[in-house]
């Protein structure tokens, strides 16, 4: 499979992070996070808020992976990080999906 992998994170906060100052937050991520994610270019990482819509997860980052690999390595960066250990979120579930997987499953069938 050539096509990148998606993982969906569903995460809770913690109120240790509630309890930060929105300037606060945003160091946190400019110091803490952002050096976490350059480590690993080959994983895009997107942030949803859900807390308004669901009680069991408040935020879902939605990772877009080439390899597997990157993406663990990066998963493991972050439940090392005070991001979990302070901690500030946890996850709940993470869901691996493959975009349109039942299309190369019909062109593979049609060979």
């Amino acid at each position: 499979m050539s096509q990148p992998m998606t993982f969906f994170a569903l995460m809770r906060v913690h109120p240790n992070w509630l309890r930060l100052s929105r300037p606060e937050r945003r160091r946190f991520e400019q110091e803490t996070l952002k050096p976490i994610y350059a480590r690993y270019p080959g994983v895009k990482m997107r942030w949803f808020d859900a807390e308004a819509f669901t009680a069991r997860c408040s935020d879902v980052a939605m990772f877009e992976a080439a390899s597997v690999k990157e993406f663990y390595f990066l998963i493991d960066a972050l439940r090392d990080s005070p991001l979990m250990t302070e901690p500030y979120f946890e996850f709940v579930d993470i869901i691996p999906a493959v975009e349109d997987g039942f299309r190369d499953y019909d062109a593979q069938q049609a060979r």
